[in-house]
């Protein structure tokens, strides 16, 4: 089994462009698929659980690649994003793997919930979504408790390099194989640049001051967002503080928990409006008594800028959904349909809304 992984890693490692086009290219089919024959809803979802999860390994195999390669020196500075969750990663194990475990299961909660929808019962199908968020929630908790820190999403690094950047170098050899070449030196100087040690002469264009109806702020607006910024100087472990108070801490916790509990009450068949509600009011509950985020804390207040993005999802749900939106996307797909150029956008939408009604992970907290 080891040599047929090897053997793959190194098939990956040497194809990486070719295999990264064909994920995006499978990845637009994924949005074409539902409605196009029976079925086809599930097929579009199971393709696009595989190609996520098989992103997620070789975003990780490509990492390790890069990492170990020490002449790599990348033309853009990491996202602060990914310079905090790889660092956690690499500190705490038990981060690393519940952190994955979240994100298999994001992946895949659709394609479960559809299989449960074709083999079981209507109860036996929330029971399920239950105990996906029960995982869910415990998953958060150690990571919350590992990091003491707000959890953010996705709680694992992104991919923040071109695969097709990586050097030759690294295509003839995998992490888990023998290199089969060894590393070439470094360049050796030119011959002219040797024991060159005149001074340059500065040019005259430098020593000349710029006209007087000329300023220098177009340099200034084109240097100052290539300053270095507390953030990037930052280690990668403080980029997020700690909660400090315990008002942060249950802020973190209610939010967390809050999908669990808007679940639990759907599956006790209460009314769907009721659990609506009061998922919104703990979701507002939340934003009230998390802390503000200081200026210098780009990675915090992205998150949070996140979670408040996540409230326009209420529009997809209960009443809402019924009473106002889907009646004017509707309406607005059928005016669309007359428009040259947009008649295949409002055929996807057309075939999509009736998926919304039909499982809850389309439009899950």
């Amino acid at each position: 089994m080891s040599s047929a992984l090897a053997r793959y890693e190194d098939f990956l490692v040497k194809n990486v462009s070719t295999i990264s086009s064909v994920e995006s290219t499978l990845r637009s089919i994924t949005w074409l698929l539902p409605g196009r024959f029976k079925d086809a809803e599930l097929a579009s979802e199971a393709l696009s659980a595989l190609l996520n999860v098989t992103s997620l390994y070789h975003d990780t195999l490509l990492a390790k690649i890069a990492q170990s390669d020490t002449r790599r020196k990348p033309i853009l500075p990491v996202p602060l994003h990914t310079k905090y969750t790889r660092a956690w990663c690499e500190k705490n194990r038990s981060y690393q793997w519940a952190a994955r475990a979240v994100e298999l299961i994001r992946f895949t909660q659709l394609l479960i919930e559809m299989g449960l929808r074709r083999k079981f019962s209507e109860k036996n199908r929330w029971r399920g979504i239950v105990v996906i968020e029960s995982i869910k929630v415990i998953l958060r908790l150690v990571m919350l408790r590992v990091t003491r820190r707000p959890i953010v999403s996705p709680a694992i690094p992104e991919r923040d390099f071109d695969p097709a950047s990586l050097p030759p170098s690294s295509i003839h050899s995998s992490p888990t194989l023998v290199p089969t070449t060894p590393p070439t030196s470094l360049p050796a100087t030119p011959d002219h640049l040797k024991n060159n040690h005149v001074p340059l002469q500065p040019s005259s264009l430098m020593m000349t001051p710029p006209p007087p109806g000329r300023s220098d702020s177009s340099i200034e607006d084109y240097l100052l967002p290539k300053a270095l910024t507390t953030s990037a100087v930052r280690p990668s472990l403080q980029l997020v503080a700690p909660l400090a108070s315990i008002q942060d801490w249950l802020a973190e916790v209610i939010y967390i928990v809050r999908p669990l509990i808007y679940v639990s009450m759907l599956s006790a068949h209460r009314h769907k409006d009721r659990a609506l509600l009061t998922a919104l009011a703990i979701d507002i509950l939340s934003r009230n008594l998390r802390r503000a985020p200081s200026s210098s804390s780009s990675v915090e207040r992205d998150e949070y800028a996140r979670r408040d993005r996540d409230l326009v999802w209420y529009l997809f749900r209960g009443s809402a959904w019924e009473l106002y939106t889907r009646p004017k996307l509707e309406s607005l797909v059928e005016k669309a349909a007359h428009v040259p150029g947009l008649s295949l956008i409002s055929s996807l939408v057309k075939d999509w809304v009736p998926l919304i009604d039909e499982y809850y992970y389309y439009t899950a907290l």
